[in-house]
């Protein structure tokens, strides 16, 4: 899917990331525990560098629990990298996350001087929500869309800590086009930015394959068809999402399964898993590497030319009938000369 939403204040939010890092002595990087890869920001890994960082995983209440274990099993290898599991349900245990801060930094935690953490994340990832538990007090708006934040923010959570809010931000190209259905499926993108018919079917497909007990409780089917349009067939009968003549209103019933989707109607459900992207991820360095020795074969015409057989050898005789009237002309030259 081509998601081209990237507002203006998301490039200068990033710029305003960059300038405040050197700030910073360790990053909280919110994702969504139901796309904790399609919600991880490369711009923010790139700018990272080997700063510490805590991977918050939110939403886990609407999220598969064993694919959240395995996320956080995979995002842990990486050094200097620790998970936190939040549910904005449980305040509670999103207060342990200042506890996690300090045993990442025993050093700053026994000086005087304040840590200074920075939160960072894509659209629509409850950060604003996990702001106003950590700090007792409502600070950072809040909205059940993307984009809500739109502005930096520096605030005291007492203890020690201070934490620089900043505004969600995507990146300007996704390379992997499913993270773009995912994105949407989710709401990290702005609704009017998607076509809910392509994103119903793509969360259809998935579905099917991924969770078929929960769609046939859900929709009360005895059996799950093959195909997505089949599926959302027999889902709109259900649900009447019908027009005149019996046919199915794709937008409605596209927007009733990403609704229920969104709310965990459906069941607590992971749109992806690190067995699954990565090997999205070697397609994706194929289809890289093929358009690059694409671009190099058209640049490789264009310098000789597409020729056929008759006009290259039409500008070869050309090419032939300039060095002979060349060498000539010399000759000419030289005979004067004497």
């Amino acid at each position: 899917m081509a998601v081209h939403w990237y507002p203006g204040h998301m490039h200068k939010a990033q710029k305003e990331i960059k300038e405040a890092l050197p700030q910073v002595d360790l990053l909280i990087e919110v994702l969504d525990a139901r796309i904790p890869y399609s919600s991880e920001n490369p711009a923010i890994a790139e700018m990272r560098g080997d700063k510490p960082c805590i991977k918050v995983m939110t939403k886990t209440d609407l999220a598969d629990p064993d694919m959240t274990a395995k996320w956080q099993a995979y995002f842990e290898q990486e050094r200097g990298v620790k998970t936190f599991a939040a549910s904005t349900q449980d305040p509670a245990n999103i207060k342990q996350l200042l506890t996690l801060v300090r045993q990442m930094l025993p050093e700053k935690d026994a000086s005087i001087k304040s840590i200074h953490t920075m939160i960072v994340g894509i659209p629509n990832v409850g950060k604003s929500t996990l702001i106003n538990i950590l700090a007792d007090r409502v600070i950072a708006k809040t909205g059940n869309e993307a984009a809500v934040t739109k502005n930096q923010q520096r605030i005291s959570l007492g203890n020690g800590i201070t934490l620089f809010d900043t505004p969600g931000i995507l990146w300007p190209k996704l390379e992997n086009p499913n993270s773009g259905y995912r994105l949407a499926a989710c709401g990290s993108i702005k609704d009017t930015a998607m076509e809910y018919d392509d994103v119903g079917f793509f969360t259809a497909d998935y579905l099917i394959k991924a969770y078929p007990d929960y769609l046939k409780e859900r929709f009360q089917l005895s059996e799950i068809p093959n195909t997505e349009i089949e599926f959302l067939e027999l889902a709109a009968a259900r649900r009447g999402a019908l027009m005149a003549g019996g046919r199915v209103n794709l937008h409605k019933i596209c927007e009733v399964l990403i609704n229920e989707f969104r709310s965990a109607k459906l069941g607590r459900i992971s749109l992806e898993s690190p067995d699954m992207v990565a090997a999205e991820e070697i397609l994706m360095a194929e289809a890289i590497a093929k358009k690059a020795d694409e671009k190099l074969q058209r640049k490789e015409k264009f310098k000789t030319g597409s020729l056929t057989p008759d006009k290259k050898d039409r500008k070869e005789k050309r090419e032939q009938d300039r060095r002979e009237m060349s060498a000539k002309m010399k000759a000419d030259n030289a005979k004067k000369k004497r």
